[in-house]
């Protein structure tokens, strides 16, 4: 998640960025993907990293949250962005000491400037923070402002649903590869009908319902097809999939 956030940022703007891990082919992955776009630096203790920097990315997992901070100290006051999944900033506060903090989740299309962001901060933060991260959401998708008890749900909805997509598209190929059409024809058509079904969603501004009805004839192909779904309890599939992980990033920040 780190190496998309990372990457939409860097096209959108003029920033550099320094990067603290202890995984050195993760430093390498890093600067291989923002490296010649932007500078890039490696430097050796997370210390060093705040402070040298105005704003700080925390973007590890939640069981290490406590080692990435430990023995850090942030007094030189740089705003702090978590895209943690779970972890609450009450938590953050209470191991950095500081209040300037902005939780962020992200999701992975933000690498190609179409990301789907959610952030939610403590009312004590300074608006020109909010707005500066926001500037750099909004230049990689769509961003929307929300209570913090609400950022497990964006989780599961938005942070894992790339993964959905992406094997519900899939799965349509598969199924189309069944039929015996081509797998280079059938990943063509099965991307292009999500893209152009989402643009339509958006554009029209219709409840997806009522999309779905103009496209389902009495006694046609399409009804049969969504008799399918229901028989396999496809809907009931997906909003079990966004539950589960909604109370998975629960779990994470305890």
């Amino acid at each position: 998640m780190a190496k998309s956030l990372a990457g939409g940022i860097a096209d959108s703007s003029e920033v550099n960025f320094l990067i603290a891990d202890p995984s050195l082919e993760a430093c390498r992955e890093f600067e291989s993907l923002i490296g010649n776009r932007v500078a890039v630096k490696r430097v050796n203790s997370n210390q060093e990293l705040v402070n040298s920097s105005e704003i700080v990315f925390l973007a590890v997992k939640p069981q290490f949250v406590a080692d990435a901070l430990e023995e850090t100290d942030f007094n030189n006051n740089p705003l702090i962005v978590s895209i943690v999944a779970g972890f609450q900033l009450f938590s953050l506060q209470r191991l950095t000491g500081t209040n300037r903090m902005i939780r962020v989740m992200p999701n992975t299309p933000c690498l190609i400037g179409k990301g789907a962001s959610a952030i939610a901060c403590d009312a004590e933060v300074d608006s020109a923070d909010v707005k500066l991260i926001k500037g750099f959401m909004e230049s990689i998708g769509t961003v929307v402002e929300i209570d913090e008890q609400l950022m497990d749900s964006v989780t599961g909805l938005s942070g894992s649903g790339p993964a959905y997509v992406f094997t519900f598209i899939e799965a349509m190929i598969d199924g189309a590869v069944l039929t015996g059409m081509p797998r280079a024809t059938a990943r063509q058509l099965a991307i292009q009908t999500v893209i152009g079904s989402a643009e339509m969603l958006n554009s029209t501004g219709e409840h997806p319902g009522v999309l779905r009805d103009r496209v389902t004839s009495p006694g046609g192909t399409t009804i049969e097809g969504l008799k399918a779904l229901e028989e396999n309890a496809f809907r009931d599939a997906v909003m079990s999939a966004v539950n589960a992980a909604t109370e998975r990033s629960s779990e994470l920040g305890r």
